[in-house]
Order: structure tokens, then sequence, then C-alpha cells
């Protein structure tokens, strides 16, 4: 039998603005199969500083000036990792072609709190557009279902894109225009814990589905394109990895730069001690805090030095379970409780004089799609210790 997902996908109604354009090498398949070359101009994703540079220079603007439609739903959510990316893209995409036309579908809840403004963390460009759309009163999860599914296609339409871009797993099944998906992991599918009960994994599995109809999917690095062939049937030549760039400016303390942040109120902010080993990031399972804090007093009781502390950074579960237990309730059984620094949520803006300040970065993660806080601690010139 014949993998249909593995056959070149038929021309849209909407013929390619760029298949007369210089793409890059991995891109140009993409472009003559009749849809966009998008990928190119994402190899800055999650840009810092300097990567607009990158991004010009691997598109050229086509005459024809292109609309891209974007999947807003993770816009302003600086909490989720898909928030992250989607709006350090959006800062950088309109400069890298001020041509295109951008417009970003939103989506408003009548019932969220008064003054909760998503669009507020995108920035102010002319040719980058917002459009507002009221969910439907139906259940938190089912209003995220029909608005992936039919809300943003049929806008997407009804705009007359030229490509629409999901910027996290979600992409629709019916897909009128052009569609990129951004799949950023296969977590949910891969490790048990995560599959959740039986609506949970019939949501992996539409979203499987609607992946292998995709003109084009990016991902954020090789090994995820590799679980994304391996297990979703889609071809490489279908994939795009465009790795992550750092998302805080260069700041190390022991180099001569003005890095705009005074360590000594970072420090005193979170009650930082003198000398430690940080962990930042979530707390559930597999981000295995329980092996950092066995390794923390491994250290301690083999004659490591007791001044030396352990910082964890991050959101704190609100309850303990076994999907994300609280660190506090294990360092308490271990002994640790005074011997570590419980700092709670970090402000952007002190990333970097917290990862600079520190020994350095413990991420032994079971699985990761690409580890941005592994990046973000070498920008600042921290040694990690990670997990393969």
């Amino acid at each position: 039998m014949v993998d249909p997902s593995s056959q070149p996908r038929p021309s849209r109604r909407h013929p390619c603005p760029y298949e007369r354009v210089h793409c890059c090498p991995q891109s140009r398949q993409f472009c003559a199969r009749g849809a966009l070359c998008y990928d190119a101009c994402m190899h800055g994703s999650s840009s810092g500083p300097g990567h607009s540079d990158q991004l010009t220079q691997t598109l050229t603007p086509a005459p024809t000036p292109l609309h891209v439609v974007i999947n807003g739903w993770f816009v302003g959510r600086a909490d989720a990792g898909s928030g992250q990316y989607t709006d350090h893209l959006l800062a950088h995409l309109p400069v890298a072609d001020s041509q295109a036309r951008w417009t970003v579908l939103l989506p408003h809840d009548p019932a969220a709190e008064p003054g909760a403004d998503p669009s507020a963390s995108l920035p102010k460009h002319p040719n980058l557009h917002v459009h507002p759309v009221p969910l439907p009163q139906l259940p938190k999860n089912l209003a995220k279902l029909w608005w992936e599914q039919v809300t943003v296609p049929r806008l997407a339409r009804q705009l007359g894109a030229d490509l629409l871009w999901v910027p996290y797993w979600a992409g629709p099944w019916w897909q009128p225009v052009p569609t990129v998906v951004t799949i950023h992991d296969l977590i949910p599918l891969l490790l048990p814990a995560y599959r959740g009960g039986l609506l949970n994994r019939l949501y992996t599995r539409l979203v499987s589905a609607t992946a292998r109809r995709a003109d084009r999917v990016l991902t954020v690095s090789q090994a995820s394109a590799r679980d994304i062939t391996a297990h979703l049937g889609i071809p490489m030549q279908r994939i795009g990895a465009v790795h992550h760039g750092p998302n805080q400016p260069l700041a190390r303390v022991d180099a001569d730069l003005d890095t705009g942040m005074d360590e000594t109120q970072v420090r005193a902010k979170y009650g930082l001690p003198e000398r430690y080993f940080l962990y930042l990031g979530g707390f559930d399972v597999r981000k295995n805090l329980a092996g950092i804090l066995a390794a923390y007093a491994r250290f301690r009781e083999r004659g490591g030095d007791p001044a030396i502390g352990l910082v964890i950074a991050g959101k704190l579960p609100d309850v303990h379970t076994k999907f994300a237990p609280d660190p506090r309730r294990m360092a308490a059984d271990l002994g640790l409780v005074e011997h570590i620094t419980f700092t709670g949520w970090i402000d952007e803006a002190d990333k970097p004089a917290l990862y600079a300040l520190s020994l350095g970065y413990l991420f032994p993660s079971h699985y990761e799609g690409f580890g941005m806080m592994v990046l973000e601690a070498m920008q600042a010139g921290t040694p990690v210790i990670t997990s393969r």
C-alpha cells in the first residue's frame, strides 16, 4: 500500500507567489509544489537580537505581496513555550518581509478578566494586523477545538490568505489555503504520562492526522524532525527544522559588558545565595526535578562545598501530583529545604542575570523537543549539565 503522506501534495487554488524567488535549498521543493517557502523565512525562530538580518538574507520579497494568516491562540502566553515562540517570531517576521501582510487571528474570551489584552505582547508594525474573534460560549476545551478546526480555516479563506500558519501542533482538518504547522515535539504521543484520558488521546490522533495533510511542517530540532517522520509518517522532504534563537540578549557577569541589568538588584529581588546551582523551568515529571534534588543531596554528602546552594526557579505547582510533583515536598524528604531557594516566577528581563550569576545550570530532562533554557544559559556564559 502506498503511504499517501509520501506523495506530492496536490496543487491548491492559490498559486505560490514565491515560485520564482530564490529560496534556501531546503525550501526549493516546497515552492515547486505550489506552497509557500516561509520555513526559509523562519530560520530565526524565537529570534533574539541579530536574527532579523538572517531572516532577511534568506528571503527576497515577491512582486505580489503575500498575505499570511496566523492562528494566535497562544499570543501573549509567556508561560507557554508556544506563546514565547509565537510572540518572538511575530516581533521579527514583519520586519524580515515588510511587503507581506501578516494577520493574527486572536481569540477573545468574553469571560476573560477585564483589561486582559494578549495583543499587548505584539509589536506595532504597519503590516502586522490583529483580527480579534469572539470564542463561542462552549466549555474551554471544546471552544479551543472549534477555534482550531472551524474558526481559523474559515477566516483564513474569508480573509483571502495565501498561507495559514499554525504555530503549534493543531492544524485544521479542512485546509482551504496552503497550510504550515509547527510541531515543537511529540510529547503527548511518545510519553505515557502525557497521553491523558480518552479525549486527550483522541485529540492527539486528530492533530496527528491533520499534520499529515499540511503542505509543510516546521519543527525546532533535527531530533523532533526524526520523531515526526518516524511516528507521524511525514517525509523529511516536507519537514523544515528551524532552530530556536535565544530569547534574551547576551549577559555575562565575567565580561566587561554593559548588560543594562543590576545583578545586585536581581540577587536581592529573588533572595539568591552568593554561589548556587540553578534550575529554571517547569515542574512536570519529565523535567526530572527528583534527579536534580537527589544529585544535589549526593553532592553535599560526598564533600561538596556546603556554601553552594541550589536555586529552583519557576512557578511552583499549586498541588503535589504524580504528574507535577512539588519539589518542596521532595526537598523536605531529603532534608534539603534550608539549602534550597525557591524563587517562584522569574520575570523575563531578569533571566539573563539569574543564569549568569549561577555556577551552573542543571537540566537533566527526560525528553525535550529543543530545550530553550539550555540555550539561554549558554548565551549567558553559564556551564550546563544536561541529559542526552
